[in-house]
């Protein structure tokens, strides 16, 4: 079977939808699915066997994203999808229409995954606009374009109940991206240590993810403040780059907590990560508007317990038991479950063995192998060794 992957972003971009497309391509061949990926050039990339670039200007105000032209993506997907079964749309933007404009022309049946809650993150970027209207135009965006297709992945419980009062009808599969658990496993937090002069004694709590304000990491600063008064030598590491970077530095600053942040800016995910992740104590993690939290997965499949609030995607996550703490979504709450796990961690050692364990259950082969059934059903395919998941009840 041969399927279409279409997206506007894709690496070198780091973020979760190039993160979760590259996890299925690289894991849906042992499934007998061959993936091809029409994504945008953003610079001198490499040809790579199925992979093809669609040129692209720098989004104004983001030099890390591209807009790709509207004609060149037709053209592309179109050329790219005539011996495929199926097109899978990855974002909604110039991707979503090139895509269904050649599914229809071609007969192919298309879904889409719904990676982001547009609803939560377009107040962040046009604060000048009455935020009912924002979230309304962007409930009838995801309606309008859901409705077209014929079949909806989503990777949360919460994604799906929350497009449901969209007014979605069509088929919603929740099916999260699942993670290669051996790549974060076996990290020298020595080294990262060493390298980034952390004494090797002192605590260190971790964030990765984009440095954006809908991660909510100006919470975790709040945090921080009423963790240092249990464990006072508490170092906050963000790893990761974004729009918020200046105005979080700045806050740092202005809450005095310039020896206790430190930004550490993108690391490379099969060299670095790993490393950063056995550096740390704990990973922490305050985003309300996250469609999965891959980030807390990976910290745990790389042993560390996990403090984040339990909100939207992260919810399926942070169950009792699994390797992690929920707190309250307060900022003293959040700062003294965590003074209190880096002070004691003998008596919270149980939640670093529960987390290896957890997060062997959302392996990337597991959730591959549920794709490529979703795949073989809408193809009317009948060579699937697993079934789909089932849509929304």
């Amino acid at each position: 079977m041969r399927v279409l992957m279409v997206s506007d972003v894709y690496f070198p971009r780091v973020n979760g939808v190039s993160t979760s497309i590259e996890t299925f391509r690289r894991t849906l061949a042992a499934h007998g699915v061959e993936v091809r990926l029409v994504v945008p050039r953003y610079g001198d990339e490499a040809e790579e066997a199925g992979v093809v670039r669609v040129p692209g200007r720098p989004v104004p105000g983001d030099r890390e994203d591209r807009l790709v032209g509207w004609r060149a993506m037709q053209r592309a997907v179109l050329a790219a999808a005539q011996d495929c079964d199926l097109i899978h749309i990855q974002t909604p933007f110039t991707a979503h229409y090139a895509s269904l404009r050649a599914a229809r022309k071609l007969g192919l049946p298309v879904l889409a995954t719904y990676h982001t809650l547009f609803e939560e993150y377009l107040q962040h970027y046009a604060p000048f606009l009455p935020g009912a209207w924002l979230k309304g135009q962007a409930r009838a965006f995801s309606r309008r374009q859901c409705n077209a297709l014929d079949a909806v992945v989503v990777p949360s419980t919460a994604m799906r109940q929350r497009l449901e009062t969209y007014g979605i009808t069509t088929p919603l599969h929740v099916l999260p991206t699942g993670i290669p658990l051996g790549q974060f496993a076996g990290g020298d937090g020595s080294l990262f240590r060493l390298h980034h002069g952390i004494a090797a004694e002192r605590p260190l709590a971790l964030f990765v993810g984009r440095v954006a304000h809908e991660k909510n990491i100006g919470f975790l600063l709040d945090a921080l403040l009423h963790a240092r008064k249990l464990t006072p030598e508490l170092l906050l590491v963000v790893a990761g780059e974004g729009p918020a970077m200046n105005d979080l530095k700045a806050r740092v600053q202005s809450l005095g907590l310039g020896e206790s942040v430190q930004f550490i800016g993108y690391l490379d995910r099969r060299r670095e990560l790993p490393d950063c992740y056995a550096a740390a104590d704990v990973f922490v993690f305050a985003s309300r508007t996250e469609t999965q939290g891959l980030v807390l997965l990976e910290a745990m499949a790389a042993g560390l317990p996990v403090v984040a609030l339990s909100e939207m995607g992260t919810t399926d996550i942070l169950e009792p038991g699994r390797g992690a703490f929920s707190p309250v979504a307060e900022a003293q709450a959040f700062g003294e479950a965590l003074g209190h796990l880096l002070k004691r961690p003998a008596a919270w050692r149980h939640l670093a063995d529960e987390a290896p364990v957890f997060a062997r259950e959302w392996s990337d082969t597991a959730m591959a192998a549920r794709l490529a059934g979703l795949y073989r059903a809408l193809a009317g395919l009948n060579l699937a060794t697993e079934s789909p998941l089932t849509a929304a009840a």
